[in-house]
Parts: C-alpha cells; structure tokens; sequence
C-alpha cells in the first residue's frame, strides 16, 4: 500500500475528474482539489501555498480550456518554476515538445509525462502517481524517445557557426554555391568551405556523394 498523497486533479471533462478522482481515493490517496482549467490550477495551487498546504502532486492535463491546445502543461511548466518542490505529472494524448523538454529540464525530480492512450494498466497510474509525489518520475518511453530525438537535432545544428547556419538555410532554399555566394557577398571557394564545414559537422561523410546535399538539407528542415 503506498503512502497517503495529496492531490489536485487538474482536467476540464467531468467524467474524467470524477473518474482519477475515484481511483486515487479508492486506493487511499486524498484528492484535495478538481479543476476545470489552468487558470483554476494555478488559482487553486497559489491559495495553498499561502496557507502552507500545498499538496503533493498535481495531475493535469495538456488541453484545458480556453483553447484547448497547450494550457494545461504551460500551468505545469509554470507550477514548477513558482514551487520547485511540487510534484507534477502531466497526461496528454500527444507530446507536447517544447512545453514537455522545458517542464522536465533542469529538474527531473518530481515530474511525470503520460500518453494517456498508452496507460493501459490502473495500477501502474496509480504508482506513477504517488512515485511522482515523493519525488520520482513517470515518462512514458514514448515521450522520451522523442524528446531525445529533438534533443540529437538541436544539438547537432548547435555545432554550426551563425554563417554555416545562414548557408545551410539558402541551401534549404535550393540555392547553388554560387547563388549563395552572391547572395551573400563572399567568394565561391568561401561557400564551398563552409559547406564543407556543414557536411563534416553533420557527419555526412563523401561516400554519401551528391547526395549529402539532400541530407543537409533534411537536417535542417527536420530540426
């Protein structure tokens, strides 16, 4: 049996408040507050705090009202920044990337990030809920494989300098070295060094051929 946890479900459907807040109860755990949107969340988890009761974990969900799109973990990301020490675990049914990378950045501990179709067992939500409170994580494999994804992107295009950047964003253009060039004002031999630079830091070695182009080019749009 876990230890008691105090929770604030934050999810604007009805049915599904009602229904996390019974399997969080029936299991032991004390449900202190149902909200319906971010801006009830950050209301009802401000009032806490300045009464010294936060509780242990807030379980929300990406899409809130008024949009529906992002409030739900843009709250949680914001949460985290106000109350380090309030454990977060946000359900979604897709991974929000940026929202996701910026939520679990810095401090792991804490944090939790479920794809709600891939819960597939009561139990282990349950678990994932009271690990989170007592400081741990819950990321579904899902959400970091793609996390890590962007992460390999982003790194990658970091190595390149401002100029390499600006050339591999003309080349995404389908400009030529020398359209390039003269667009940037320089010699054909500079661009051809900095694609050279470009090809070498995006690990695309000459036995890709004509075709490290069409690579570079991916990378890029891809990032």
């Amino acid at each position: 049996m876990e230890d008691k946890v105090r929770v604030v479900i934050a999810e604007d459907s009805v049915l599904l408040r009602e229904g996390l807040t019974r399997l969080l109860t029936d299991r032991g755990h004390d449900v202190v507050a149902g909200v319906g949107d971010a801006e009830g969340l950050i209301g009802a988890i401000g009032d806490m705090a300045a009464k010294d009761e936060l509780p242990d974990v807030v379980v929300a969900d990406v899409r809130m009202p008024p949009t529906h799109t992002d409030e739900g973990v843009r709250a949680a990301v914001r949460l985290r920044r106000d109350h380090p020490g309030l454990g977060v675990l946000v359900l979604s049914q897709y991974v929000e990337e940026q929202y996701a990378t910026e939520l679990i950045a810095g401090n792991s501990r804490g944090v939790g990030y479920l794809l709600k179709d891939r819960v597939a067992d009561v139990g282990e939500f349950v678990d994932a809920v009271a690990r989170v409170a007592e400081g741990g994580t819950a990321l579904d494999p899902e959400v970091v494989a793609q996390l890590l994804g962007r992460s390999r992107k982003q790194d990658v295009l970091a190595a390149l300098t401002p100029r390499e950047r600006e050339v591999l964003g003309l080349m995404a253009e389908g400009r030529t070295n020398s359209a390039i060039a003269r667009q940037l004002v320089v010699s054909d031999g500079a661009v051809e060094k900095h694609v050279s630079n470009i090809f070498m830091k995006l690990g695309l070695s000459q036995s890709d051929g004509d075709h490290r182009r069409v690579l570079a080019v991916l990378t890029y749009l891809g990032s």
